[in-house]
């Protein structure tokens, strides 16, 4: 039996659009004279281990003091769900995240854990940051 074009073409979902266009917006910061730090926890992290293929899961944990901008909630949660096809190591990606972030709003100082979800009775956490850390 031959399949219709509409059996093989299928049209994006909006999740699907959203995440394949996903970019890192900021805001202005809107206290930049005043040190305080950002806490945000991103608890479905998925991508792909480069040597199994197998999904990896992870919690991930930024803190953060920003500098002339902050970056937006629902940027970063896109951003980083696109990461859920990509084959990808833990330190890599934990390393390119900060990278990106830092790149985009530009923060005093920043710290990223990536927390994995054990696997084969090995758990992993990455930490990496950026800057100096300044008394709040």
């Amino acid at each position: 039996m031959a399949s219709s074009a509409s059996e093989t073409t299928r049209t994006p979902l909006y999740g699907e659009r959203a995440i394949a266009e996903a970019e890192l917006i900021c805001f202005d910061n809107p206290r930049p004279g005043r040190p305080y730090e950002v806490a945000i926890e991103l608890p479905e992290f998925t991508c792909l281990c480069p040597f199994s293929g197998y999904p990896d899961f992870a919690v991930l944990r930024l803190l953060y003091q920003p500098g002339p901008r902050v970056v937006e909630l629902k940027a970063i949660k896109l951003y980083v769900n696109s990461y859920r096809d990509r084959t990808i190591s833990h330190e890599e990606v934990a390393n390119r995240i900060l990278d990106d972030l830092v790149a985009a709003c530009d923060p005093v100082w920043m710290q990223l854990e990536a927390d994995f979800h054990p696997r084969g009775n090995v758990h992993t956490v990455v930490r990496v940051s950026h800057g100096s850390r300044q008394p709040c």
